[in-house]
């Protein structure tokens, strides 16, 4: 029964990472600036345990840069457009 909280702990690192790349493609299909905003809160903390690698794995961490680039780039685009 020990082992059982380690199971949740993947289920909820798969489960944060399944939301965070699910967020981002509706993201990109919807040009939503909040899905990307959370997706990018999402991929935060899962990526932080690839940070900590001494392999190319590293470069994952960089993944949530993208989300929120995206979100800051298109709210910055629709703020400026007029309706």
């Amino acid at each position: 029964m020990e082992q059982a909280g380690f199971y949740w702990v993947g289920l909820v690192f798969w489960g944060l990472i399944g939301t965070g790349l699910f967020l981002l493609a509706l993201g990109l299909w919807k040009k939503s600036w909040k899905s990307f905003l959370v997706s990018g809160m999402a991929l935060f903390l899962p990526m932080l345990y690839f940070g900590g690698a001494n392999n190319w794995f590293r470069l994952l961490a960089l993944l949530p840069v993208i989300p929120f680039a995206l979100a800051f780039y298109t709210k910055k685009e629709f703020k400026n457009t007029k309706y």
